[in-house]
């Protein structure tokens, strides 16, 4: 799914306890931490060709690397729980972190960055529909909508 519906999805569902900004972040943090710390890279090689997804050879070892740490519920609860013992309202909007995962893994094929929801313990990965099929697309859209309705209306009913 793209970065800006993921931090769309984190602050709708995670975002409302005051750590909205918070929540924001951790939705869009696993694609920030592995493809967004590439745009840094090439911007600073001086390499501005944004000409869709990057080609796999051409992608450096250390981005696959991040992008399955990131992008696996071990990681992400281990650090969550953590979290929860130490600055417990701080844990509920870095639940948006294994949303991003859950929204990943049935939308990344095989062929193009497959999310390994169980890494290291596991390379499982599930091929998936793209994100950008419209199938996925519209309904994402569409989602992210009657949730931000639901929030700023504080319900889908008439109140009395």
């Amino acid at each position: 799914m793209d970065t800006l519906s993921h931090a769309l999805w984190g602050k709708g569902l995670f975002g409302y306890t005051g750590y909205s900004k918070l929540a924001i972040f951790f939705g869009a943090m696993p694609d920030l931490f592995s493809f967004g710390l590439l745009i840094i890279v090439q911007l600073f090689k001086g390499n501005y060709n944004f000409d869709g997804p990057p080609i796999i050879d051409s992608i450096p070892g250390w981005l696959f690397f991040n992008y399955d740490l990131f992008h696996s519920f071990v990681p992400a609860f281990l650090i969550i729980g953590f979290v929860y013992f130490f600055k417990r309202p701080l844990a509920f909007p870095m639940l948006a972190w294994p949303f991003h995962i859950a929204l990943d893994f049935p939308f990344h094929s095989k062929e193009y960055f497959p999310t390994k929801i169980i890494w290291p313990m596991s390379d499982f990965s599930f091929d998936g529909i793209p994100w950008s099929s419209p199938e996925v697309w519209f309904p994402n859209l569409a989602g992210l909508i009657l949730l931000f309705i639901y929030r700023f209306k504080g319900s889908f009913y008439p109140k009395n």
